[in-house]
């Protein structure tokens, strides 16, 4: 069978006994007749011999009775949502829905959304003692937000606990239904994305000095349960590791983020600060909350490039906009210091950075200019042997007389082989590659 098929027929078994379990308190709750007392009277299927991703998940978890109800609960939406039409059920007293039934309104789903509410009225009907133990399921500690199942959101601050909207993750859903733990897609609501490279180690080209503490990063990457849990560290150390890249652009800093994600086997976002920052009140941290609430439990390396536009110095009280943009900072600030994995802020000057973040960085990384033995390098593996370069071409020489970053070099690669195409000659020749140094050196208002 495959993984859609062995999920189909698993949560068939789940959405029959979960009917079975909505009929009876609903019937309990309005005094109807019940074959059954209680709901915990209707034993959850059997998944002990059963291979599907959803009784896995229930088993590696040690899901009970209760943790189904809200699992199952959270998926029909997204599976089978006429299940919840029950709760469409008009309160003739009042003309009006059952306020304890819960749920919301989505924008173009015209079917029932389950509430913290929902789950509170199946699992515990009218008893205080059950809805107040139903908390406990969406406490941070729990394996629902521990492993990024599900989790309760709020609309607007100030309401009741219970009227947060119950919602899974887009990882568990896919895993739950295809069987693959899908990526989460760049959006509005998630402005990160997802980063890799071709390139090994060994086409870096980087100082010793920076090299040495790249290593740092690695270990800790490799090593960071042992660092915290095992040697005990984690009752001093904060949870994560935070790192400033700062140098000239082109200089490797992007690149290397990507490939200590590739060494360490985890995955590398890089979050659009366009689609974070924003002139109104309250989105910017919304939207970063968006970002580090899915990146919670995921081990992920998050990158900000370009990082002064979030980072950047706090500034002297003046106005209301100076209050609000402080409070952006601090509160990512906090952001920051609670991620358990690693952050790495991406900018030119260190100098931009707002000194309580570069007091809790654990290391702060100078990418300089490569030297002209480094540039030669950098030159070899860009043309690689197999770009055809005429006999008027030295790399040593270019090395020497140009001082250029490595991502400036790829692009006067990349333009003296479109020139020589262009020509239709098929090498490249100095000429090419110098009009390439001099468009170069006039973005940084130089001449060669």
């Amino acid at each position: 069978m495959s993984a859609i098929e062995k999920n189909t027929l698993t949560l068939e078994n789940e959405l029959a006994w979960f009917g079975r379990v909505l009929e009876t308190r609903i019937s309990l709750y309005f005094n109807q007749e019940s074959p059954h007392s209680s709901i915990q009277e209707i034993a959850p299927p059997d998944l002990d011999a059963d291979a599907s991703e959803y009784a896995q998940l229930v088993k590696s978890c040690g899901f009970g009775f209760d943790e189904r109800v809200v699992l199952i609960l959270t998926l029909i939406p997204h599976i089978r949502p006429q299940v919840l039409d029950t709760f469409f059920t008009h309160n003739k007293n009042f003309d009006r829905g059952f306020t304890e039934f819960g749920g919301w309104k989505g924008k173009s789903h015209g079917g029932f959304l389950p509430t913290c509410e929902t789950a509170a009225f199946i699992l515990a009907g009218t008893d205080l003692a059950k809805r107040f133990a139903l908390i406990a399921l969406l406490e941070k500690e729990h394996p629902f937000a521990t492993k990024g199942i599900l989790r309760l959101e709020h609309q607007d601050c100030g309401e009741p606990f219970f009227s947060g909207a119950l919602k899974m993750s887009t990882e568990t859903l896919n895993r739950l239904t295809t069987g693959f733990a899908h990526k989460p897609d760049y959006s509005i609501h998630f402005p990160a994305k997802l980063i890799t490279t071709k390139l090994k180690w060994d086409d870096l080209v980087l100082a010793p000095q920076v090299l040495e503490e790249i290593e740092n990063i690695k270990t800790w990457l490799k090593h960071s349960n042992t660092i915290m849990k095992t040697w005990g560290l984690g009752r001093v150390i904060k949870p994560g590791y935070r790192a400033l890249f700062y140098g000239p652009p082109g200089t490797g800093k992007t690149l290397t983020a990507t490939l200590l994600g590739a060494s360490g086997g985890v995955d590398v976002y890089r979050i659009d600060l366009s689609m974070v920052v924003s002139k109104y009140i309250g989105e910017t941290e919304k939207n970063l909350a968006n970002v580090f609430d899915q990146a919670e439990n995921k081990n992920w390396i998050l990158f900000f490039d370009e990082a002064d536009a979030l980072f950047g110095k706090r500034t002297q009280t003046t106005n209301s906009n100076d209050r609000y943009a402080n409070q952006e900072i601090s509160y990512l600030l906090q952001r920051v210091e609670d991620f358990p994995g690693a952050v790495i802020l991406a900018s030119n000057l260190s100098a931009n950075i707002d000194e309580a973040f570069a007091r809790r960085f654990q290391t702060a990384i100078y990418f300089p200019m490569p030297d002209a033995e480094q540039r030669l390098r950098i030159w070899r593996q860009t043309l690689n042997g197999n770009c055809p370069l005429s006999k008027d071409v030295t790399l040593t020489k270019l090395a020497d007389d140009y001082e250029l970053s490595a991502g400036a070099i790829i692009n006067v690669a990349h333009y003296g082989a479109i020139r020589a195409l262009q020509r239709s000659e098929g090498q490249i020749t100095h000429r090419d590659l110098m009009r390439g140094v001099s468009r170069e050196l006039m973005k940084e208002g130089k001449t060669v």
